[in-house]
């Protein structure tokens, strides 16, 4: 039986404290904090969209469209960034992440002929590089990047949520 798939703008306080609190319950290198309520902000101030996702009644995920990426070539270029795509283990493979994906590309599309997104390099980000290629996402041609800086010939940097390959699709 397929589970009924919905998206809601995060618009209040209470969402933005149950994505925390879902976040500390879901994973241990979630820190609760005001990270949420950071977003919250920026959804209001209108440089980020933040999607919540439900599988059914429960909170499934969320990600985020951000209209000033902080990787520079995206931001120089205009491309908003789809950020943080996160499903939570227990509500996978449900179509959700794709669910996501489409509703953030579509508002993309309003304002630009491109989006793009970075995505992780060692084995955890497995899935999110698989789904990306079969979405029509394509390597920016850049190279890697570390803290939004890019990786030197030569240079030593550690494989972590830092180390990223940005990756773009024509809408």
């Amino acid at each position: 039986m397929a589970v009924k798939i919905s998206l809601k703008r995060l618009y209040t306080r209470e969402e933005a404290r149950l994505l925390d609190e879902r976040f500390t319950d879901t994973y241990p290198w979630y820190k609760r904090g005001d990270y949420f309520a950071r977003c919250l902000d920026e959804n209001r101030e209108g440089g980020r969209v933040t999607l919540m996702a439900y599988g059914g009644e429960e909170l499934a995920g969320c990600c985020h469209l951000l209209y000033r990426s902080g990787y520079p070539y995206f931001r120089e270029n205009g491309i908003p960034e789809i950020n943080d795509l996160n499903v939570f283990p227990d509500k996978r493979r449900m179509g959700i992440a794709g669910a996501l994906l489409d509703e953030l590309e579509a508002i993309a599309a309003r304002t630009s002929r491109a989006v793009g997104l970075g995505v992780g390099l060692y084995a955890d980000y497995g899935n999110a590089q698989r789904l990306y290629g079969k979405r029509g996402y394509v390597m920016d041609g850049r190279g890697l990047t570390y803290a939004n800086e890019v990786v030197r010939p030569g240079q030593t940097v550690t494989a972590d949520d830092e180390l990223l390959l940005y990756m773009i699709k024509r809408l």
